[in-house]
This record gives structure tokens, sequence and C-alpha cells, in this order.
């Protein structure tokens, strides 16, 4: 089963909170947690971010100061990887969270140490709080962490399952990509990653792996190379 040795998951804020599209559901949350507890009895090191966008968007309303809004972005993805952090721990799995800015007890700052220790050791390491600063997404926060921390891809379980050539929502036609490359997704302007984050990406040969997380074992298929996913190479 195991392909990886090190993956950084980015789990989507809006497939974590189903159908509801806001909050959390549970049910989900605790499938997402057995399968990284399977990878990680299997031997793969992981590391997750959590989007905030089933509390707040960076664009959630035109009348706060866009500094602010990014602020509260990352205080949502914060709450978010407290619950999950929590499930995970429920399932048997031990977990830290690491913030780039102090939050009292309730989170370490990041270091890398400290999160490949854990790693190292079968833990988990949430990684909250975006990059710390505003203009910043939280993809961009993802490629940041992975590259700090040598992962060998990035795993993006969203709602939707793969690259497409248009919205797949509002265009049934939509053809799906198996496999693309950072630089073509900017070139037609897919908008699956923003500008800051692909470059980082390229210029740290950083793959990415996108996949729907309500598939049966999504996070498994996608760790051991066999997802139905769009794979995004550099």
């Amino acid at each position: 089963m195991k392909k990886y040795n090190r993956v950084l998951l980015k789990l989507s804020g809006e497939a974590l909170a189903g159908e509801q599209k806001t909050g959390f559901d549970e049910a989900t949350c605790i499938k997402a947690a057995m399968q990284v507890k399977a990878l990680v009895d299997n031997g793969t090191q992981v590391g997750i971010v959590i989007g905030g966008g089933n509390f707040w968007r960076g664009r959630s309303s035109e009348t706060i100061d866009r500094t602010k809004a990014d602020q509260i972005g990352m205080l949502a993805t914060v709450m978010n990887c407290i619950y999950v952090s929590e499930i995970f721990r429920y399932v048997g799995i031990d977990t830290k969270i690491f913030t780039p800015f102090s939050c009292g007890s309730m989170t370490r700052l990041f270091s890398k140490d400290e999160a490949t220790e854990l790693m190292n050791r079968g833990g988990v390491a949430f990684l909250a709080g975006g990059t710390g600063h505003p203009f910043f997404s939280t993809d961009t926060a993802t490629v940041l962490r992975a590259v700090e921390l040598d992962c060998d891809i990035i795993l993006m379980a969203r709602a939707v399952d793969g690259v497409y050539d248009c919205d797949p929502k509002t265009n049934p036609q939509a053809i799906k990509y198996n496999e693309i490359t950072i630089q073509e997704v900017l070139d037609k302007k897919l908008g699956v990653v923003d500008l800051t984050a692909a470059c980082l990406s390229i210029d740290n040969k950083m793959p990415m792996l996108l996949f729907g997380l309500s598939e049966e074992n999504s996070i498994i298929n996608a760790a051991s190379g066999k997802s139905n996913g769009t794979i995004m190479i550099v």
C-alpha cells in the first residue's frame, strides 16, 4: 500500500462539511481520520493543512479590510485543525497543532524539527494558521509547509474529484485530466491553485495530486498511487 514516505494532506474545509456545506460533518471527519490512521500504521508520515472555507473565505465580505478578512480565515483554519485533530485522537492517532503565531496553549509555534520528530514517531502534524500573513492562501501555505517538511507530494482532498478543463458544476461536458503540469494549469487559467502556490510548487519541484475526498478510501488510494484524481506534475 505504501508509495510515498511523507505526504502533506490538504483537506478542503468545504469537503469536511459534507452536504451541509458549513461547519463539520463528523462522519466525514472520522472516515478521513481512519484512512490516515491506516496510512500511518503502514509507515507513511503525514502532515495536514485544512482550509477554512467551511467557515470563511478571504472575500466573504466586501465591507471588511482584506488584511482583517484574511486574519479571520487564518483563525478558521485553526478552529478546523483543533476539531479534526481531536477526531484523529479519537481514532488513536497522536497529534499536535502547529501555527506560525501564538495561540496560547491551544497550539505550538511551528518548528520543522518538532513537526518532523512527531511524524517520525507516527504522529500527525496539523499545520494551521496559513503562513501567518495576509494575502497568502492556504494552498500557498500548503506548498510552503510541504517544501519545508521535505514531503514527497501534496495530496489535495477536495469536494471535486480532479482537475477539469472547465467547471464541472456548471458544465456537465467538462473534461477531466488524469495528468497535467502545474504550468499548464496556470497557462489554461484553470483556477485549481493560485499563482503564488503554483510558482512555489514549480520552483521546488513539488507535485500535487487533486482528488475527491468523498470517494471510498480516497486518501489511502491517493497515498498509494491508485487515485482516480488528477496528478499535477512539475
